[in-house]
């Protein structure tokens, strides 16, 4: 499991190069600090359970600010500048 986290931060490492390609810089540093924790985790050598519950809190904590910023921030528009 703890590969598992090192391929997430992998590929959050992905995003961030690509979001800073783009000139997205919040969503770029957003990425990287994902991609931190993501390679902190994978190292600390924890239990499958530890990793799984790890995992959940990620996915809860990502639902609500997501549901936050899509209700609360982000302005309807169709690809409008």
């Amino acid at each position: 499991m703890d590969r598992m986290f090192r391929v997430l931060a992998f590929w959050t490492g992905i995003f961030a190069v690509m979001f800073y390609a783009g000139d997205m810089m919040e969503a770029s540093l957003l990425s990287l600090a994902q991609t931190a924790f993501f390679l902190t985790v994978g190292y600390l050598k924890l239990s499958e359970r530890m990793y799984v519950y790890i995992f959940f809190s990620y996915l809860t904590v990502f639902m609500i600010g997501f549901t936050y910023y899509s209700s609360f921030i982000l302005v309807p528009s169709f690809g409008g500048h």
